[in-house]
């Protein structure tokens, strides 16, 4: 499947992968599930679910002091 994975703020990756969940996408940029949230059209989706959609978004969460 092919889906463009857009990490805000850092751009766009395009992947190829058979099959992937969500949790398969962060981990070929490399990130963790605990430090980001993964949406499609607006809403976040889990991690585990299987990729539908051929764009998603990613968005870094921020811990402040």
């Amino acid at each position: 499947m092919n889906v463009s994975v857009e990490v805000v703020g850092e751009g766009t990756h395009d992947l190829t992968l058979p099959d992937p969940t969500y949790a398969d996408l962060l981990s070929e940029l490399d990130l963790s599930p605990h430090e980001v949230s993964v949406m499609v059209e607006g809403q976040p989706v889990p991690e585990d679910q299987p990729v539908e959609a051929e764009r998603v978004r990613v968005l870094r969460l921020i811990k402040g002091g």
